[in-house]
């Protein structure tokens, strides 16, 4: 039998953290973290990384281990990520994966061979000029002339990753679609989708976002920024920080940068359910409420047996 693995997924503030913590605390598992931008040194309150004793509470891995200032691609991630993995077992635990990035999470699930393609610095400043000049909608169009089932994957206001895209096909001549081959998983898998309902959700999105400004959260942006990193750096295009770098420059007012951030955040949990779709049979969904705990205890049980 494949080695086992478990997964926490669902939307931004759901609640997976928490579920994950009280999982940790019943089974022998290390949490290896599924999220594009806990990864980077730095962004903690905004990237709602766990905090100090929660790490104490079980290992996590995937954390802080990239500098602010540099790319880091999927490749990269999937390397790292089947390397972690690997030691757990070794260890005789089970990897649980906690996170709302669904390229990462159904990259590992689905063993995706990614190729490494190194960023080509010279062919994305030719595409931001493109971009400058004709607008996001040229750019989008370029791509799905090239390679539409990667369009239909990608925001197209995301321009960082329509210009990844083009530039693989820039240095292979084959689509990112084509080159991202699978095979059969070398996990077998439980995954465990955390929900509520749309309104709730909003709510906890809400205040979630007053709680991180309370903690500090402009003065973590400013922080950064007084490192070199700005709002250009991809570890900054996650939502928030570029808001906040907007208010630290007098651009917008902070209530403004606040406001954008709520909405933009309820935006985004719409959008991870295109990756975690509700009616995926592979997804056991649980309300985020409720006996929430015991129903993951039970399924996690029954799976290991």
């Amino acid at each position: 039998m494949r080695d086992l693995i478990v997964a926490i997924v669902g939307p931004t503030a759901v609640g997976k953290t928490h579920l994950s913590l009280e999982v940790a605390r019943r089974f022998n598992v290390e949490i290896v973290s599924v999220d594009s931008r806990q990864i980077y040194q730095h962004l903690d309150i905004g990237t709602a990384k766990p905090t100090i004793e929660d790490r104490s509470v079980v290992s996590h891995h995937l954390i802080d281990i990239a500098d602010p200032k540099d790319g880091f691609s999927l490749a990269t991630y999937l390397k790292m990520a089947r390397s972690v993995i690997g030691a757990i077992h070794k260890r005789g635990a089970i990897p649980l994966l906690v996170g709302g990035t669904g390229q990462y999470f159904r990259a590992l699930v689905e063993n995706w061979q990614v190729p490494a393609v190194a960023p080509d610095w010279a062919f994305r400043e030719k595409m931001e000029t493109f971009l400058f000049d004709h607008g996001t909608e040229a750019l989008y169009e370029r791509l799905k002339v090239i390679d539409p089932i990667s369009a239909l994957a990608i925001d197209p206001k995301n321009s960082r990753r329509v210009i990844r895209a083009l530039e693989v096909y820039e240095h292979t001549g084959a689509s990112l679609s084509k080159l991202r081959s699978r095979s059969d998983s070398r996990y077998t898998s439980l995954v465990l989708g955390v929900t509520t309902e749309r309104e709730k959700l909003d709510s906890w999105i809400d205040l979630r976002v007053d709680n991180m400004i309370g903690l500090g959260w402009v003065q973590e942006v400013s922080n950064l920024l007084g490192l070199g990193v700005n709002g250009e750096h991809q570890s900054m295009s996650s939502v928030g920080y570029r808001e906040l770098v907007e208010y630290l420059r007098g651009n917008t007012e902070l209530s403004e940068a606040i406001q954008n951030i709520k909405t933009k955040t309820r935006r985004f949990a719409r959008s991870q359910y295109g990756w975690f779709s509700l009616s995926n049979p592979s997804i056991k969904w649980l309300e985020s409420e409720g006996e929430v705990v015991d129903r993951t205890v039970q399924l996690m049980k029954n799976f290991m047996c």
